[in-house]
């Protein structure tokens, strides 16, 4: 069973990403991040691991390859 430390709220990933709610709920539609659920109460839980390679994806992604000029 995993630790439920190892997660946060909705509330808390948004403020994390630094994104508002709504697109946490998008992402999570469109499969961009996996979200988990509470056991008792069903509330949407997202892996601090997840939220740290998303962040290490955007910020590769951000860089891109680097070209050199002309």
């Amino acid at each position: 069973m995993p630790k439920l430390g190892e997660y946060l709220q909705i509330k808390e990933a948004a403020e994390c990403l630094g994104v508002c709610r709504d697109t946490l709920r998008n992402w999570e539609a469109t499969g961009k991040i996996v979200v988990h659920r509470h056991p008792v109460n069903n509330y949407r839980l997202y892996r601090i691991a997840d939220l740290d390679g998303l962040i290490h994806q955007t910020a590769s992604s951000a860089t891109g390859p680097q070209h050199k000029p002309r």
